[in-house]
């Protein structure tokens, strides 16, 4: 039985995961060494409650109660020795989530579940990091969690059936559709979105049009909700470019980042979150129009 979930990471992933947690009715611990990460965490989560409100998406009944089950702690030790199911949403680097899984491991009681937010990385590897790969799987949530449908849920080699059925209610219960999948680099919806995301670089860098141009194509054509390049900016151009590394290496040619894309990432140039990206969000009237 799930009821206190820990979601290590306040950034992006993690505050939008902790908050279809706490929505769900579970009992959801943000945990993070940065404190003032934690605070932005609050005051974003406490933005998409306000917003919620006023739209309609949420009562006022049901946003206070889900406020009362967030809790928001530094001590990851602490935090995982009480928890029934863990979610790491740390950055796409090994080297820290292998950190995190050791940590957890030691403190986690035997009964709790392991879970990595990962777009592409191998479950079973992640699971390597502990000691329980038949509690060790992988949800992958979309950007931005709250709004988007689906958790694509990845077994890895020795995940168990039951660790599957339960990480799939978890899922259902925080209001998410679900599919299950065997592990593979880059599970279904990233190795597609890859190749889109990429090959709209090429085109950019060819000449062929501008970012608009591509979106509107891309939009209205193939009936995407969101061009590659409004995609690409919100997820992060280097969360992006780390995902084709890793499906490069897996997978080979097809996934060769764009230059273009490289030089985009050395200039700073990550999107949404730095401001600027494929296109400038220094403008508010322009981040109000994307």
């Amino acid at each position: 039985m799930i009821n206190r979930i820990a979601v290590v990471g306040s950034g992006v992933m993690g505050r939008g995961i902790a908050y279809v947690g706490a929505v769900g009715g579970y009992s959801v611990t943000i945990v993070d060494i940065n404190e003032a990460a934690l605070q932005n965490a609050k005051q974003e989560i406490d933005s998409i409650f306000e917003k919620g409100l006023a739209r309609g998406k949420i009562t006022a009944e049901a946003a206070e109660q889900a406020r009362r089950n967030l809790s928001y702690e530094s001590n990851l030790a602490k935090t995982a020795a009480a928890a029934d199911l863990i979610i790491e949403a740390v950055p796409e680097k090994a080297e820290i989530k292998k950190q995190v899984f050791e940590t957890i491991e030691e403190h986690a009681p035997e009964h709790c579940f392991f879970a990595t937010n990962t777009s592409t990385m191998s479950p079973t590897e992640i699971a390597s990091y502990a000691k329980r790969p038949e509690k060790t799987i992988a949800m992958h949530f979309f950007n931005p969690v709250h709004k988007m449908p689906l958790v694509e849920i990845i077994r890895g080699l020795e995940t168990s059936d039951e660790t599957a059925q339960i990480i799939k209610e978890v899922a259902e219960k925080m209001g998410k559709e679900t599919v299950v999948i065997n592990e593979f680099p880059g599970f279904v919806t990233s190795r597609i979105s890859a190749l889109v995301g990429n090959e709209a670089f090429y085109m950019l860098q060819e000449g062929l049009g501008t970012p608009e141009e591509i979106d509107k194509a891309i939009k209205l054509g193939l009936n995407y909700p969101m061009g590659p390049f409004e995609l690409v900016d919100l997820v992060g151009l280097d969360a992006r470019l780390n995902n084709l590394k890793y499906l490069h290496e897996k997978l080979g040619e097809k996934y060769r980042p764009a230059p273009l894309l490289e030089q985009y990432v050395k200039a700073g140039r990550l999107g949404r979150k730095s401001g600027k990206g494929v296109y400038d969000y220094t403008n508010k009237e322009e981040l109000v129009k994307k």
